[in-house]
């Protein structure tokens, strides 16, 4: 089932088994027949550690939603409820257990599993709604870094960004370094750990401070990762910004990837009948997981969306071949070899016409005038074109009233490209977005200057074009079909972040020391001790590993590009990537907004 978590240099389904091992056992202490009341959000994460089966094994008998009123009628022992520490789901269990029907007989069971972490607030709470007691059992189930693919962890802390840069709220960063530790126990201490920006620090400290108060966490594993980078969200403001150009990437820009999972429009995946015509198209979305599990899709994720046309094409060409087969099949042997390959051959069909699908539906979009105005746009900002006034294309989709998202997506690009906006250019997009969508945006557009996304320049300099000539940042002869260079990710543009880690690598920061002072926050290097007989003897050709831990969150991209170096023929380095979310610019743009709703008058 988790084949796809072993097929990298590292193995993460030893991570996964301990969070397996971690759920039974809290299973096992309630004893007898189990309702597990979900907080809605968590499903998707804890699909990618358990399936039903295993939650059946243990007496799971009906799974519902967490939500105000009575819990449904379940003729079981005990009643779980899985959530994360929030306050307002603490109003929910109280109502729940409050109507629960006191006269009942047999009475049943409360139970609560805190994720990630138990929350004194939230006990209070309870205690004071008088449902405390209710609980025997309070216990908190730490889901730190979930494996998502083989070479890619999350976190999937939706808040973790605001948090950091608006709230100064740090908790999103102690998971992250309690994530890595027990990263470490299971495979080795890291010796060097390298970092830029505040979050980066804070991560470091705390990694070193929980070292220093668990001395029996001196495990006496051969390590498996050589460098641990810890990188800053708002080192690189940039990259989540522009639009994807990968095949994974787009899918996430246009539809959206929860856990792994997609959602496309159903009339793309009909099963085509002989002279039925359009009749009961299917109205459900159609669900899709997309992981390496799949070949086709771990081929082509990390493509530029202009190279995955062929690929499809060719891939059609070999399958129609392997289904020819059959007439040359001539004798028995040949006939019995034929058919043990059908199952493996039916699929990559299935995997193709499913591909074919998606492929079809964002070549509908990318191929929009909308589409490429605004990639124009994009591009010019990111080139260093045309940064510093106000932007006719951008004027037009407000008056046109494109959607909000985009508009703000491109206003911050445009600032963080001129490392802010002159003071008049600010006040004037602010004014049109205010006075075209309502005043109501005024506390969204407070919180992007918070986090740095939309401001003022200060002390009239504009760093940009420097930091973008010194790291390579725009390549004009990009090569989309064989990319030589990671640009190809947004077809010219080499993610800020991806090329910090590339340039550590090879040749190391020193190179880049002028640089690094413009970006935001310190940079820094530690080294963990590692007991005798534990350092690592590097044999000649092996590559070396490096765990990249994105705090603030990662696009698909970002993922593409390193997966890109790890592949490369003399790189010498294979990524890891752990992160505290997966993100792309509407979703993160989407954080950062506040729900203020327009007064009733």
């Amino acid at each position: 089932m988790a084949a796809h978590l072993s097929s990298g240099r590292v193995n993460l389904t030893a991570l996964r088994e301990a969070g397996r091992r971690e759920l039974r056992e809290f299973l096992d202490k309630c004893a007898g027949s189990k309702a597990i009341v979900w907080d809605e959000y968590l499903t998707g994460p804890f699909g990618l550690i358990a399936q039903y089966s295993l939650l059946k094994e243990h007496e799971v008998e009906k799974m519902f939603t967490l939500k105000p009123g009575r819990l449904p009628p379940a003729d079981v022992k005990n009643i779980i409820f899985f959530v994360r520490p929030k306050l307002e789901l603490m109003d929910i269990i109280t109502d729940n257990v409050l109507r629960e029907d006191r006269g009942r007989s047999p009475q049943r069971d409360f139970h609560i599993l805190f994720v990630p972490r138990r929350s004194l607030l939230c006990e209070q709470w309870l205690k004071e709604q008088g449902v405390l007691g209710s609980f025997i059992h309070r216990e908190q189930y730490s889901l730190d870094l979930i494996p998502f693919d083989g070479d890619l962890l999350s976190m999937e802390s939706e808040s973790a960004f605001k948090e950091c840069y608006l709230e100064s709220d740090q908790t999103s960063l102690y998971h992250a370094a309690k994530g890595l530790m027990t990263l470490q126990a299971l495979y080795g201490t890291i010796p060097q750990i390298f970092g830029k920006g505040d979050c980066a620090r804070h991560v470091a400290n705390m990694m070193i401070r929980m070292k220093r108060e668990f001395p029996g966490s001196q495990n006496s594993i051969f390590p498996v990762f050589d460098t641990l980078l810890l990188l800053d969200r708002n080192v690189d403001l940039l990259t989540p910004l522009a639009t994807q150009l990968t095949y994974e990437g787009l899918i996430d820009e246009i539809y959206g990837i929860q856990n792994t999972y997609v959602k496309l429009p159903p009339e793309k995946f009909a099963p085509k009948k002989q002279g039925e015509g359009g009749k009961d198209l299917p109205t459900e979305p159609k669900k899709l997981q997309l992981n390496s599990a799949e070949e086709l899709y771990a081929e082509i994720r990390d493509k530029n969306f202009n190279a995955v046309g062929s690929v499809l094409s060719k891939k059609a060409k070999i399958i129609s071949a392997a289904f020819e087969e059959r007439h040359h099949a001539k004798t028995v042997g040949e006939i019995k070899q034929f058919v043990s390959q059908l199952p493996h051959m039916q699929a990559a069909r299935s995997s193709l016409a499913n591909h074919t699908s998606i492929a079809e539906l964002i070549k509908d979009i990318t191929t929009s005038e909308d589409f490429f105005d605004n990639l124009t746009v994009e591009q010019e900002f990111m080139s260093g074109i045309d940064t510093d006034k106000v932007n006719n294309y951008i004027e037009d989709c407000i008056a046109q009233k494109h959607p909000l998202i985009k508009i703000l997506r491109l206003v911050c690009l445009q600032s963080v490209c001129n490392s802010g906006l002159k003071q008049k250019v600010l006040d004037h997009y602010k004014r049109e977005i205010l006075q075209t969508y309502g005043y109501e945006h005024i506390l969204t557009l407070n919180n992007l200057e918070k986090a740095g996304l939309l401001k003022p320049q200060t002390g009239g300099r504009n760093n940009y074009p420097t930091i973008r000539k010194t790291l390579r940042l725009w390549m004009d002869d990009v090569n989309e079909q064989n990319p030589n260079d990671i640009s190809y990710v947004y077809s010219g543009y080499a993610p800020l972040s991806v090329r910090l880690a590339q340039l550590l690598a090879r040749p190391g920061w020193r190179s880049i020391e002028e640089v690094l002072k413009m970006l935001p926050g310190p940079h820094f290097e530690e080294r963990q001790q590692l007991p005798t007989g534990l350092q690592k003897k590097r044999q000649h050709g092996e590559n070396r590993v490096t765990l990249v831990f994105f705090l603030g969150g990662v696009t698909y991209a970002e993922i593409a590009a390193l997966r890109f170096l790890s592949q490369m023929e003399d790189g010498g380095t294979e990524y890891v990537i752990a992160t505290t979310k997966l993100i792309n610019g509407t979703t993160w743009i989407k954080s950062l907004m506040e729900k203020l709703e327009p007064a009733p008058f």
